[in-house]
Order: structure tokens, then sequence, then C-alpha cells
């Protein structure tokens, strides 16, 4: 059963020693974890997640265990914008445990609102670059998972064998991307630290600057395109040109001849992927979703190579 934002409370009241909560309100988009946004005594916001399973709790583990690390990249200035920072944990009766920390500032980035030039686009693509420009070690003292670029186009092609399975993938989206994963000329690249998740929610923003990046449990070493698909397939194309020149200004011994190639590849692919969600969870509305784009993305590529 679900936390209520009321135990989510106590948590926290045990986490951080000296926490005089005063009101509790769920965390929107919770994800895989009961999560609630508690507001203190002196108007601060904190926010407490409790995983609801033993893979959302090892999750968590890995999670806390990177952000740690992320933060002395924050306070050297590698990392120009700000990460969770855990205050505390409690432990769960289940087993596991709750963590808390300060609740994050800035906006969801409005993607479709992005410009070409020096500002919020600029700065998103230096943000992207500076992850990418981690040690592999902040992955892998955290025990999360690393892939060399064979495994990674492999994993790729399974996840395309299962789509194609469930017989709802257009024969010529599948065609297309057999294509591109089979031409191993694609997938020549260096495996860098990649956020993983990046998104919208993930990114926050004030003041036209990039100020806090959160949902770090998926994080990797694996391919950079990876990051990038989600902007290449949803910003506007001249806001694009600009996150990918700053993108590129800030990345040392970049020589991907095919990561823009690889990004827009991914997005497509990403269609694929909600379709395994809804199909593997019975999720009947995430797959008529997921058949709706696969549709218009059917029409567009047809376009496009004609």
């Amino acid at each position: 059963m679900p936390r209520s934002p009321l135990t989510l409370a106590a948590l926290a009241t045990a986490a951080v020693p000296g926490l005089d909560v005063r009101s509790a309100r769920p965390a929107p988009d919770p994800g895989d974890y009961d999560a609630a946004v508690v507001t203190d005594g002196e108007g601060a916001r904190w926010t407490v997640r409790a995983p609801r399973s033993l893979q959302a709790g090892a999750a968590l583990e890995a999670e806390t265990e990177l952000l740690a690390s992320l933060q002395h990249y924050v306070a050297s200035g590698v990392l120009s914008f700000a990460v969770p920072r855990i205050s505390g944990s409690a432990p769960l009766p289940e087993g596991g445990r709750a963590v808390v920390h300060p609740a994050v500032e800035g906006a969801p980035l409005d993607v479709e609102g992005l410009r070409p030039g020096p500002g919020l686009a600029a700065d998103l693509g230096r943000v992207i670059a500076s992850v990418h420009e981690l040690p592999r070690r902040v992955v892998d003292d955290a025990g999360l998972p690393t892939y060399d670029a064979e495994t990674y186009r492999e994993r790729r092609m399974a996840e395309l064998d299962e789509a194609a399975a469930t017989g709802r993938v257009p024969a010529a989206l599948l065609r297309r991307w057999e294509a591109a994963l089979e031409d191993v000329s694609l997938w020549r690249f260096q495996p860098v630290v990649v956020h993983g998740d990046l998104g919208p929610d993930q990114v926050l923003v004030s003041r036209g600057r990039v100020t806090t990046v959160t949902g770090w449990a998926d994080a990797r070493v694996a391919d950079p395109a990876d990051d990038l698909a989600w902007l290449l397939v949803s910003a506007p194309p001249e806001a694009v040109d600009s996150v990918m020149e700053a993108y590129q200004l800030r990345r040392t011994e970049l020589t991907d001849q095919h990561l823009t190639d690889r990004a827009l590849l991914i997005g497509e692919l990403a269609v694929a992927r909600w379709l395994l969600h809804g199909v593997r969870h019975g999720l009947d509305d995430v797959v008529a979703d997921a058949l709706d784009m696969l549709a218009e993305l059917e029409d567009a590529t047809r376009e496009a190579d004609d």
C-alpha cells in the first residue's frame, strides 16, 4: 500500500534530526517511489522518497551513492548546476531506507520554447557535455552499470527484436531500425558517463540557465547519444543547432562522427520502448498512445525518404 504524505513526513523527521515538519503534500511524478514534499517551520521545503520495491530500493541506494560523489564536482565548479544533496535517511520496516533532501529549485525545461543563441539552449549543451566529461569512476563506485559500444548495440537490437515480436511495429520502421543497428560503423563511440533519463522534468531552469538536474537513478557508462536524443526529436531545429554547437565545444577529444545520427535513431526507438512498457505491464492506454506515435513516425519517415 502506498505511504501517505503524513507517513513520509514522519520518516523525514526521523531522517533529519531537528526537522520540524508543518505540512506535507504528494510529490509530482514519483515514479517507483512514494514521495512527498514537506515544509518545515521556517518555510523551507524538503523532498522525502521511499522505494516501493526491492528493485527501486537498490536503484535508490546507487543513486544516493552517486549524488554524494557528484557534490564534489558541483562544489569545484566542474558541474555548473546543482544536484539533490541527501540530508539524511530513515530505515523502512520491510528493509531499505527512505532518503530526504532539500527540495530542488527551478522550473521544468520548456523544450518547445528553446530559442537559438548563447542563452538557455547553449547552456543546456554545456550542461550535458559536462556530465559526459565526468570520470567513469563516479559510476563504477556507485555500482551502476558500464557498457562498451558493442554490448550496448546488442542491447538495442534485443529491444527491437522484442518490439517486433509484438506484431505492432510497422514493417517499414522495423526495416529502417534494423538497417541502422546492423551498421556497425554507426556504433563506434567512446562510452561516457550519461544521466540516462534526461527530460524536461529532470532539467530545472531559472533565469535562462539550468540550475538543477535530478533523477540520476539510471546513470551509467554508455552511449552519449542517450542524453541528446530527447532534445533532437523535440526541440525546435534552430535551437538544436545551438545545443549541439555548445556541446561540441565543451567536449574534449570528441571524434564521434555519428553522434547526431544515433541520437535521432534513439529518439525514434524510444517509441518502441514506450510500446514495450505498455505491453509488459498491460497498460492499454500506453499501448494505444505508442501505436499512434508509431503511425505518425511511419508517415514522417516516409515523407522524409520521399
